[in-house]
């Protein structure tokens, strides 16, 4: 009863509790996966899909040999199966016998890994942000709608219940006319990246393969596993790393694809003197017509708007609705003291995202009724554009303006970031 408990709670599973609640299941029924990128995000997303009896571990690719060793030791332990070791993703996807794979690699890695895996005939589960770039993210999209598989990108908070009533709230216009929108992230857990020298390559570790289509550059951990984050090459800093998940309710609840404009300032203010390329502390405005939307990020600060490190607000003529990972509650505007609607109390989060967002990518993979993922590929693309979008506002230092019929922006410097300049070989999918 207690494990029970554990996994409906969502909780970190040890291995060992999570293998004695899965039950037997025929080999017939077992829906077959590959995880590519095995050290933070996708051992997590990879346990999530282990709470599903039917999902079986059938091979793991990492381009580090210490990251591979100790997961296929860990599985092994627990008795949850015996997975090959890949080192190069490509080489995975050749096996027959994968159903589905996982995409847990930098930013930079995601619109090769989930093409070539669609064209292995793999279905996909990939990590956000769904591309590095607007050019790639186009790509991804019409790759999955071609290739008629089922991609379903790791936001996972469109499975949590609290976040689903929330997005209907606002869309039930009991908010009245949406006047403005704000997203943030204000990440007081962030502690400055101070530089260090470049030093050989760790042993075991093919560095070459880790850049791929990223410039080739000398080793330095600053730039490696979590912290890649944090650099131009490989991805889009805390907009595209938070940006996504919170700006996605937007777009959701809303219903918009693009902006007209964006503006953004920033800068390292934060922690000016460490080794990282994006800002510490980015205000971007995104102005959609009826309304705009404010995202802001800020490092080495938690008391963020509404006394929330994170969240969404819906701000309307009647009242605003507020939302975060750890729940929901709408505000109402006052005129000469009385309330322009009722009130509704902070609703606690109930259940665990990631687990429901797994779960509803199985059963997709049975049915194989594309139409029921929670988010697909279209989502996904959507607010990876719209987030990439800020950080080119930003990095080219102009207010830009957005065309959605061409696809591109009334400004050369800005359509310049459309689309990656591939290197070491490697070239964008057609």
């Amino acid at each position: 009863m207690k494990n029970t408990a554990l996994v409906s709670a969502g909780a970190f599973l040890p291995l060992d509790i999570l293998a004695n609640l899965r039950t037997r299941v025929g080999s017939n029924d077992k829906i077959n996966v590959g995880l590519i990128g095995c050290k933070g995000q996708g051992w997590s997303n990879l346990t999530n899909f282990l709470k599903i009896s039917e999902v079986n571990c059938l091979a793991i690719c990492d381009i580090d040999d210490a990251i591979l060793n100790q997961r296929k030791a860990d599985l092994a332990k627990a008795g949850i199966g015996n997975p090959v070791i890949y080192k190069d993703y490509r080489k995975m996807l050749e096996n027959k016998d994968i159903d589905f794979v996982i995409v847990a690699t930098p930013d930079h890695w995601h619109c090769l890994q989930l093409t070539d895996a669609l064209s292995a005939g793999k279905d996909v589960f990939c990590e956000k942000p769904a591309a590095n770039s607007i050019g790639e993210a186009r790509l991804m999209e019409k790759a999955a709608k071609a290739s008629g598989k089922a991609v379903q990108i790791a936001q996972w908070q469109r499975s949590q219940q609290h976040f689903q009533d929330a997005v209907a709230f606002v869309q039930s216009g009991k908010l009245g006319n949406l006047l403005t929108t704000k997203t943030w992230m204000y990440r007081g857990n962030s502690t400055p990246l101070p530089p260090v020298p470049n030093t050989p390559i760790p042993a075991g570790v093919d560095y070459k393969m880790w850049l791929g289509p990223a410039p080739m550059r000398d080793f330095n951990q600053n730039r490696f596993h979590y912290e890649f984050r944090w650099f131009w090459d490989y991805a889009g800093g805390l907009m595209t790393d938070w940006g996504v998940h919170l700006i996605d309710i937007v777009l959701w609840a809303t219903g918009v694809d693009a902006p007209k404009s964006v503006m953004a300032t920033g800068s390292k203010i934060a922690f000016p003197d460490d080794a990282r390329e994006t800002p510490d502390y980015l205000n971007v405005i995104y102005d959609y017509g009826k309304f705009t939307m404010s995202w802001e990020n800020i490092m080495g600060i938690t008391g963020g708007l509404y006394g929330r490190q994170h969240g969404i607000a819906f701000v309307g003529k009647n009242g605003t609705l507020v939302v975060n990972r750890q729940g929901w509650e709408v505000i109402p505007e006052k005129v000469n003291g009385k309330d322009l609607m009722e009130a509704v109390p902070f609703t606690k989060q109930s259940d665990n995202g990631l687990e429901k967002h797994t779960q509803n990518f199985i059963q997709v993979l049975k049915s194989k009724d594309l139409t029921k993922l929670n988010c697909p590929i279209e989502a996904g693309v959507k607010v990876a554009i719209n987030s990439h979008m800020g950080n080119v506002a930003y990095r080219v230092g102009e207010k830009i303006y957005y065309d959605e019929a061409t696809g591109n922006f009334g400004s050369k410097k800005a359509n310049k970031l459309i689309i990656p300049n591939y290197k070491n070989g490697w070239k964008m999918p057609v």
